[in-house]
């Protein structure tokens, strides 16, 4: 497993850039496996005395049980977390989530040819009653908004048939698990190589050539906790990225 890279750090947070196939948080899930929290706790001394994670406990608790990290992203998703150094900053930065004032930018290559090229998605998302590892459009689902624009249309040869592919911007405005993911397939777009997402045989089919869903978390913006200032940090694409979209036409 490939370590997260530093992109930025000083005394109130780091910026790192996070590998795909690293999970981010300690969970009965990740047993034998190197989470992020884990590389983050030992990295930044942060001490992790009891794993409980719970909204009811104090900055304090939720700063240390989460090693400082802020905010997630999916195993295979690739690119910028920021972790929070101290209580303070962890605090600072929460609360930024949840007023809206952090700025994110994914890339993704999706199926098809998305029409408009640029558009908003703003439907509700939660945990699938009937399938607990999935989510999905739900009318009693959190409030999800995403904000899209196509950079450029792609083709992908599959035996001599030419399938277009989107290369796509997004901006989510909230931060629900799969939220991008799910939003694609909601407008019937798919995210390429997406194993819960885009249907089991297109998967399937994605994965001889990409082992892994095409979401990278690109770009972040924020105001420092410490200074009060907007700085912004940028990610390149991996090299499996890069690679795949060279091959399309």
């Amino acid at each position: 497993m490939v370590s997260p890279k530093i992109i930025y750090q000083d005394e109130s947070i780091a910026v790192v850039d996070k590998p795909a196939g690293m999970i981010v948080n300690r969970a009965d899930t990740a047993k034998n496996q190197v989470t992020l929290q884990e590389w983050a706790e030992k990295k930044f001394q942060i001490s992790n005395l009891k794993f409980k994670i719970s909204d009811t406990l104090s900055p304090s608790d939720n700063f240390i049980n989460r090693a400082g990290i802020v905010h997630r992203l999916d195993k295979e998703t690739s690119g910028i977390l920021i972790i929070a150094k101290n209580e303070e900053s962890f605090v600072n930065l929460q609360k930024q989530f949840k007023e809206g004032r952090v700025k994110k930018t994914y890339f993704a290559v999706c199926h098809g040819e998305i029409k408009p090229s640029e558009g908003e998605i703003n439907i509700p998302i939660g945990r699938l009653p009937w399938n607990r590892m999935r989510f999905g459009v739900l009318p009693q689902g959190k409030e999800a908004k995403s904000k899209y624009k196509v950079l450029s249309i792609k083709y992908k040869v599959w035996d001599k048939v030419s399938e277009p592919l989107s290369l796509v911007e997004v901006y989510p405005e909230t931060g629900r698990t799969h939220q991008i993911r799910v939003h694609m397939q909601y407008i019937g777009h798919p995210i390429f190589a997406d194993e819960l997402y885009a249907g089991r045989k297109t998967s399937k089919r994605d994965r001889e050539i990409l082992p892994r869903h095409f979401l990278h978390a690109a770009k972040i913006s924020f105001l420092h906790p410490k200074t009060g200032k907007r700085i912004e940090f940028e990610s390149p694409f991996p090299k499996e990225l890069s690679e795949f979209l060279t091959k399309l036409q």
